[in-house]
């Protein structure tokens, strides 16, 4: 490139945008929200790079890029009894105050068969619902179905290499990329297995960054968790999910720099495995959008 051509296209307007969704269940209904907001305004993503629920989300649009359709569809989901499936059950004496998903799920274990399984395995839930909920939702079942092209962060089980998945059988990539350890087997893929792209990339901006051409801004929505302020752990379990929280949230902070605009709902008190209120979350995903879109229009030059 000579110096000439370098010069103009600092004036060059942007080739959109890449949109990366991050992990963090529950809080994830944020991502609609977001969708919403963008397609108001006319803006679609040129590609989307998702972690978790934000794979699931982001490949439901990648194929139908129709927002209002994808909040009829998460809602008629959570009313489902596939949902149900997925729901760990709360039993006489789950109901605890501390409702950190490490905590519920122990006080289940303690008081069912699970307990027997957490002992001997390494997951406590059939990962085969998950492929299957997840294949229905998404209805491609390959990346070349989808109409936004799409890429999924994974982990590698056991080397914990991060990957970056966008080819093949979507359907399983993105239930690895929701795998969450101790509670799915990891998904084989391949020959080889995966887990939870949150452990490495909950918040999928550096991903993004590699992901976009020149010229495209990189728009990362962070939903996050972050330790109650109010609620101290009264356990060790307790204490490794307080830690594991720290580490997430620092981790974050340093993939947030590699975002040209940053989204960031306020859904951090929401526990993941909370889906209960999809409107409120909802609702602050659209909040938090439309307070970032002055922000990102200039960037388009809009």
């Amino acid at each position: 490139m000579s110096l000439l051509s370098g010069f103009f296209n600092q004036f060059r307007k942007p080739d959109g945008f890449v949109l990366a969704l991050g992990g963090g269940g529950g809080r994830g209904l944020a991502h609609v929200g977001v969708l919403e907001v963008l397609e108001e305004h006319n803006l679609r993503p040129a590609a989307i790079v998702g972690t978790s629920i934000g794979a699931l989300f982001g490949a439901m649009y990648a194929h139908t890029p129709d927002a209002k359709l994808l909040r009829d569809r998460v809602y008629k989901f959570l009313d489902s009894e596939a949902f149900g499936k997925l729901n760990i059950p709360l039993i006489e004496g789950a109901e605890m105050e501390d409702t950190t998903w490490l905590s519920r799920l122990t006080a289940v274990a303690r008081q069912s068969i699970l307990y027997t399984r957490a002992a001997t395995d390494i997951a406590v839930a059939d990962v085969n619902t998950l492929i299957e909920m997840v294949e229905e939702l998404s209805e491609a079942k390959l990346f070349t179905e989808l109409k936004i092209p799409l890429y999924v962060t994974s982990v590698q089980f056991p080397t914990g290499d991060c990957h970056l998945i966008s080819k093949g059988k979507l359907g399983k990539a993105i239930a690895a990329s929701m795998a969450v350890p101790g509670v799915f087997d990891p998904v084989e893929i391949d020959g080889s297995r995966f887990v939870d792209g949150a452990l490495s990339s909950e918040l999928p901006s550096k991903e993004g960054k590699m992901v976009a051409t020149m010229g495209q801004v990189v728009v990362a929505v962070n939903v996050g968790a972050r330790p109650h302020p109010g609620k101290e752990p009264t356990h060790v379990i307790g204490m490794i999910d307080w830690a594991t929280q720290i580490k997430a949230l620092y981790l974050r902070q340093y993939k947030k720099a590699f975002a040209d605009v940053l989204i960031e709902p306020l859904v951090g008190f929401t526990q993941w495995h909370d889906f209960s209120n999809p409107d409120q979350e909802i609702e602050r995903g659209r909040d938090a959008a439309l307070e970032k879109m002055p922000e990102l229009l200039k960037l388009l030059a809009r």
